[in-house]
This record gives structure tokens, sequence and C-alpha cells, in this order.
């Protein structure tokens, strides 16, 4: 009977310890001002910088590929991950916008970064995004549910993986 019981109570222990989750708290976006000047993940050198093309140019340059390894491209952040700042979305001469994620989820950037001018290092290709996708970052964006239930179908964007972020203005 005692073996039995200490049995059931080595069962249950583990049982517990399989099944337990951790609580893990989402940390928030960086604090700060995101000054001219300030770099987020790799510094992103003065010389790319001069060198930074536009984002009209970087859409011209992937027609006919599908990547481009090493660019720098400079434009306007319109929107930033409110969550963890995990992601921003950058303007393109035509008003559309095209969305970096950060290498490896090694860096995050403050939610003051919306509507400054950066330098973003990285590479870009063309790809298609799922609807399941696009949801989950309309969620993020905090976009209404009815924004939400309007993406119906995946969509072909400029996907930029960002290894450094600089303000330039």
């Amino acid at each position: 009977m005692e073996k039995r019981f200490y049995s059931m109570i080595l069962f249950m222990c583990f049982s517990a310890l399989t099944f337990a989750q951790e609580a893990v708290e989402k940390p928030a976006p960086p604090a700060g001002n995101a000054l001219v000047g300030d770099y987020f993940g790799e510094d992103v050198s003065n010389a790319l910088v001069s060198k930074a093309i536009s984002v009209g140019q970087l859409q011209k340059d992937l027609q006919g590929v599908n990547k481009i390894e090493s660019v720098a491209v400079r434009g306007e952040v319109t929107d930033v991950c409110p969550k963890r700042g995990c992601w921003v979305s950058v303007k393109t001469e035509n008003g559309v916008s095209f969305f970096v994620k950060m290498k490896d989820y090694a860096f995050f950037v403050p939610t003051a970064l919306k509507g400054k001018n950066v330098v973003l290092e990285g590479s870009a290709k063309r790809e298609i995004t799922s609807v399941e996708e696009l949801k989950h970052y309309a969620k993020d964006a905090k976009k209404s549910k009815v924004e939400i239930d309007a993406i119906k179908a995946p969509k072909e964007e400029i996907r930029f993986v960002a290894s450094g972020i600089k303000v330039v203005n």
C-alpha cells in the first residue's frame, strides 16, 4: 500500500512538471527617442549610408531576381510593431509599404522610430505572404477586426531582413 502511495505521488509530480507552462512576459519595445545617429542591431557604416538606394530602386533591382543578399536601403518608417518592436514597415515611393523583420530577432527597435528616415542594411526578396501571416501582423499592428477580416488573399511583396537600422534624419 505504501509503495502504491509513493508511486502515485511520483506520477503526479511528473505529470505536473510535464504540463506546467511558465508564464513568459513578452518584452516591451526598447525605450528611446530614435535620434539621428542611433542604430539598432549592427551599426550601418557612414559609407553604406551614403550609398543607400531608394525603395523604388530596390523594387527595380528585384525585378527579374528573387533575392538581393547585401543591400542598404533608405526610407521612412511608417509603422513599428507596438508589442516588441520586432518589425517595421517602410514607405515606398508609390505609397505602398514593405515589411522589415530583424535578422534572427537579434534586436528590436523603439516605437519612436515611426516617422523617422532610416537606412536599413540587410537582404531583400520578393515573397508571397500567406493570409495567416498577414492577419498576424495586422493584429500586432492593432488593426480593427474589420480590417483583419478583410484580409482574404496572400500578397506578393518585398520582404527585408535587416541586420542593422540607422536613423539618418
